[in-house]
């Protein structure tokens, strides 16, 4: 009889990818509020009313933490306590960290401490955290879907990100002196109530089936995938699939490459300068800036300060939808093209924002600076169909399973150290330059167009365990790709064969 509907597996990988972009969401939303709080009377008073330069130390220290956590931390971590307790630990330091940012007190420099310390630590939490839930998504994921799950993970860091200014708005509603005094630690504290249903979460769900097979845990891996398989492939397939993974890993194996291999194996080189790069693009293309300095940006263009907080929750708002978008079509358009376009259209607004206010300076043209406000919007909708997600998705699955946590990690690291370039441009350029620092990223993203087209092979509707053949590590076909392959399809709709019995696990060594 046909089965029609959603199958269990698809449901499950809904559910529990969207559950993981709660953690995603904290991160999101500890970027979103600090915009908010960086022009917050109360906060200002508490640092006796930092300049420029100590707004953008602020803003870059958090990127020292994930730095740190990229190299040291991140794929420990997840190689050693699993995706699910890498994040758990993630999360843990993080709430650590935005303790210390709402407490902050006592004279001005010792407030400042205070809140670089914490905004350190959030930071080293949210590297582990950044790295070990794509990660987990991307594994459990089917070849074909796998793009759609692993984009989940931006879509919660954009709606933490919403949230956090429609959270920043709100409080300049609370303008008596109780809320001059408080309400930018509220905002700060609020964070606490996803990260809680986070932490309580994760003990529930299954670990990693590819990490639970390079451990040698291969029941529970055989069970966690038939898990996240359940109506989607039969039990045969699932089969057949788990002992892919068993061959990649053992294969890994038997060549004695190491984590150092990412950096002297031709193949695996391939990869990490891939990803590395991607990282490091995805934040000199001026999201980064855009993310913390909004309101200063609208107030720039003639915005009050309360209109300027209502601006930024509209667009991170609209940003949600963007990445429903990219979510929708990542796995048919590929990841290039969502990249490629996504940094012209980029490119495109940046040159609007930076030539309008040269031509009519001082806000002279009311219509020229709403044009400019509609086109941060237009790069919004660039950053979400390309580099926002696309970069994670790509960054993910590239890596073989024993070194995936770490070619991850330290390709995020050289997006840490753009964000922190950026975030330290940004303000002073703006300050300096106005409107012509546009220009300079405006170049960055017409730099990358040709750079992805050419250097970037696409990873659409690939196993894991196949992507050596497009990175010189040896070939594909295997006995069980097509039959994997043939099964990959989007079984959101439509009818299935039912499944076969159940198979005994039994022996799973090929």
């Amino acid at each position: 009889m046909a089965k029609t509907g959603l199958s269990k597996a698809t449901r499950r990988l809904h559910l529990f990818c969207l559950f993981l972009a709660l953690g995603s969401f904290v991160w999101g939303y500890n970027i979103g509020v600090l915009a908010s709080v960086l022009v917050h009377p109360g906060f200002k008073h508490t640092l006796h009313r930092p300049d420029a330069s100590l707004s953008g130390l602020i803003t870059a220290v958090y990127y020292l933490g994930t730095f740190t956590s990229y190299i040291f931390f991140a794929h420990p971590a997840a190689d050693r306590l699993g995706r699910r307790y890498g994040a758990f630990t993630g999360m843990s330091v993080t709430c650590v960290g935005q303790a210390l940012q709402a407490t902050a007190s006592g004279t001005g420099s010792q407030a400042l401490a205070m809140i670089v310390v914490g905004r350190i630590i959030a930071g080293m939490g949210t590297g582990i955290i950044s790295t070990s839930v794509p990660l987990y998504q991307s594994e459990i994921s089917p070849p074909k879907q796998r793009g759609r799950f692993v984009v989940m993970n931006h879509i919660g860091f954009i709606a933490g990100l919403a949230s956090g200014f429609w959270v920043g708005y709100a409080m300049t509603f609370w303008d008596n002196q109780r809320g001059m005094s408080v309400a930018w630690r509220f905002s700060l504290s609020l964070s606490f109530i996803p990260a809680l249903l986070f932490l309580s979460g994760l003990p529930f769900m299954h670990e990693s089936p590819r990490w639970l097979v390079e451990h040698g845990k291969l029941d529970e891996a055989f069970r966690t995938l038939q898990y996240y398989r359940e109506g989607y492939y039969t039990l045969e397939e699932t089969h057949a699939e788990l002992i892919e993974i068993e061959r990649s890993v053992a294969a890994f194996r038997v060549t004695g490459l190491g984590w150092t291999s990412l950096f002297t194996d031709r193949s695996l080189f391939a990869r990490m300068w891939r990803s590395a790069l991607l990282q490091f693009m995805a934040q000199m293309c001026g999201a980064t800036a855009m993310k913390y300095y909004l309101p200063v940006l609208f107030k720039a263009l003639g915005l009050g300060h309360r209109i300027s907080l209502l601006a930024g929750g509209i667009e991170s708002t609209l940003k949600i939808g963007c990445n429903v978008l990219e979510m929708l079509i990542i796995d048919k358009v590929g990841r290039r093209l969502t990249l490629v376009i996504g940094a012209v259209i980029m490119a495109s607004a940046l040159l609007i924002n930076g030539v309008l206010p040269l031509i009519y300076p001082n806000n002279i043209n009311r219509a020229a600076d709403y044009t400019c406000v509609v086109f941060v919007f237009v790069y919004s909708l660039g950053y979400s169909i390309g580099f926002g997600p696309a970069a994670w998705v790509y960054g993910s699955e590239i890596f073989p399973t024993a070194v995936r946590a770490r070619g991850l990690s330290f390709a995020a690291s050289c997006g840490a150290i753009g964000s922190v370039i950026v975030t330290q441009i940004w303000p002073v350029g703006i300050a300096a330059l106005g409107s012509k620092i546009y220009f300079f990223f405006m170049a960055i993203n017409l730099v990358c167009v040709p750079i992805i087209y050419v250097f970037y092979p696409e990873t659409k509707g690939r196993r894991l365990e196949d992507m050596d053949v497009l990175f010189g590590g040896g070939s594909s076909g295997s006995s069980t790709e097509n039959l994997l392959a043939d099964r990959d399809e989007d079984h959101d709709q439509g009818s299935r064969r039912p499944t076969r019995a159940p198979l005994e696990p039994g022996p799973l060594r090929d």
